[in-house]
Formats: C-alpha cells, sequence, structure tokens
C-alpha cells in the first residue's frame, strides 16, 4: 500500500553525465518520492540526520541514519521513500551509469 502523502519530495539534478546523475533530495516531514525503478545501480550518502521510512514489495521498514552515512542498491527494485522523522531530510543519490 503506498504511503499516504500529499507532499511530494523534491529532486534537483546536480550533475548529469555520460558516467553518472548525482541528484539532491529534499523531503518535508511525511513526504515521500512516490513509487519508482531506477534503471541504474546508485548510492545514496546522507546529508542530515534522519528516520527514513521505504516500502519494498508491499514491506515497510523504517530506519534511522546519521548525516555522512551511505548505502547502496541496485537497479530494478520498485519503492517509495518517505522522511518519518520531524525534520526535513536530505540525501544526495549518485546514479551510475553503463
Amino acid at each position: 500500500m503506498p504511503f499516504a502523502c500529499s507532499i511530494p519530495a523534491v529532486s534537483t539534478v546536480l550533475a548529469d553525465d555520460a558516467r553518472v546523475r548525482i541528484t539532491r533530495w529534499d523531503f518535508a516531514p511525511g513526504a515521500t518520492t512516490g513509487w519508482h525503478e531506477h534503471t541504474m545501480d546508485y548510492a545514496v550518502v546522507m546529508m542530515t540526520d534522519a528516520t527514513m521510512a521505504y516500502e519494498v514489495d508491499g514491506v515497510v521498514t523504517q530506519v534511522k541514519l546519521q548525516a555522512g552515512q551511505s548505502y547502496s542498491r541496485p537497479a530494478g527494485i520498485k519503492h517509495d521513500v518517505r522522511n518519518d522523522g520531524p525534520h526535513p531530510m536530505t540525501f544526495i543519490e549518485i546514479e551510475i551509469k553503463r
């Protein structure tokens, strides 16, 4: 079931060249990305401390992350991301082109 939210996260493409696309994501409390699927492997670097929730295959997982923390994911996983904390959340997403 999709996250109930009327607030979309705001994406800003910082760089897009032959090798990578780098996007800054800014979330107000409760904001979501909306359902999407990456066509490229990607890495995320947190810019703020945050409580993030993400949904994959009907399962919602909540994680606490700290500024500077990072993770990577493969392409092809349909998901939605929500700021589950009381403060704005920001991360940088780096998609790796093949």
